[in-house]
């Protein structure tokens, strides 16, 4: 069963935010993409952008460095350069708060 870590409060990110965090020494994002949080790794795979930088589209992350983007809810690559996926990460939210699962 994974084991969850409260991150942050879910009305500190708004429809539309990117905030980062380091969890345990993982850097993650997490977005909010219209009313769903996402976790995932904020760094793309490609060059190490940090994804929290860029842009939400369509429920993808953007990088800012070279237009990298990434399905949110796989981690999945949806347009080059990236090769390969971002990790993702379970969430749920209780009793206001956002709960990642890193493991």
């Amino acid at each position: 069963m994974p084991n969850f870590i409260a991150v942050a409060q879910a009305a500190d990110i708004k429809p539309g935010e990117i905030k980062s965090f380091d969890v345990k020494s993982e850097l993650i994002l997490l977005a909010n993409w219209q009313g769903t949080f996402f976790a995932a790794q904020n760094l793309c795979t490609h060059d190490n952008g940090t994804l929290s930088d860029g842009t939400l589209i369509d429920g993808e992350i953007e990088c800012p460095r070279h237009g990298g983007r990434f399905e949110l809810q796989s981690g999945r690559v949806t347009a080059l350069p990236p090769m390969f996926p971002i990790k993702t990460f379970p969430v749920k939210v209780e009793d206001g708060n956002i709960l990642v699962a890193l493991d």
